[in-house]
């Protein structure tokens, strides 16, 4: 998959606010999604280790099926500390690594964070839009930046995340009687194509399934490569109690359209 450079990753937390302040106005909140989709993305990243080493993971996974089709992971260093509202800064240079290498190209990206739901109208799924120019939605697991009303407990109720008088996201019901995720426009998307399509790539559960594989694959559960050359999944319960648990080779792993129905890197390498 190729990348956009759009500015260096060295900088500093006062460059760093600057650089969402001048990036901001580059995100596009109308619908350029297919028609035919085929392929959803998601991207997580692990805390790091002992030595301050992360590891990011991209999966991509057919639909309408939600399929695992690919993994890919890297591991790299942080270039900074996690600091509410550049959470992009902290991830997104690992993560590049691993989007390059992607053999697919997925048709939409899913985030697990904000998107214009952000203090400067400018989240981590904004960022992966931009870099990417890939239809992006965030969804984020609390909120960063605004305030919701009433929300019903029914699966699909959603609410408007109210931001400065301005409609930043909407809290979203993904499954009845448990919390709510945050949804915004990341790049190339309108805000209900984006609470389509994560109600669309949930299967059931609270979060979208390109996010819980994502933290699955970054927490070394599986392993990098293509569906049917390393890529499996067992029926064993998983350690998220999803009843899913996904398995590695030996000696891998360590270290506008709607759906039918529903730069540089620090220190990163691939794995």
């Amino acid at each position: 998959m190729r990348l956009r450079s759009l500015h260096p990753w060295h900088v500093s937390v006062e460059e760093a606010k600057a650089l969402q302040r001048r990036l901001a106005p580059m995100v596009s909140c109308a619908s350029a999604i297919s028609d035919n989709v085929r392929r959803l993305a998601g991207v997580d990243i692990s805390p790091p280790d002992a030595e301050g080493v992360v590891r990011a993971a991209v999966v991509v996974l057919s639909y309408p099926g939600l399929d695992l089709e690919e993994v890919r992971l890297a591991e790299g260093k942080p270039g900074l500390p996690y600091i509410p509202g550049l959470l992009s800064f902290r991830e997104t240079p690992v993560l590049i690594d691993a989007l390059e290498s992607l053999e697919q190209s997925p048709d939409i990206i899913i985030a697990d964070g904000q998107g214009l739901a952000h203090p400067r109208r400018f989240g981590i799924a904004c960022h992966i839009g931009l870099l990417t120019d890939t239809p992006t939605i965030g969804c984020a697991k609390s909120i960063l930046r605004g305030r919701h009303g009433p929300l019903g407990s029914e699966h699909g109720s959603t609410a408007e995340l109210v931001d400065r008088d301005e409609v930043v996201g909407v809290a979203l019901r993904t499954r009845a009687d448990v919390s709510p995720v945050y949804v915004s426009v990341g790049h190339k998307v309108d805000l209900a194509s984006a609470v389509v399509w994560v109600l669309a790539s949930c299967k059931g559960r609270r979060l979208p399934e390109t996010t819980r594989l994502a933290h699955q694959a970054a927490a070394g559960h599986v392993a990098p490569g293509l569906r049917g050359s390393g890529v499996s999944l067992t029926h064993d319960p998983s350690p998220d109690g999803s009843g899913v648990a996904l398995s590695l080779p030996k000696g891998q792993g360590k270290g506008r359209g709607r759906p039918s129905k529903p730069g540089d890197t620090q220190q990163g390498r691939l794995l």
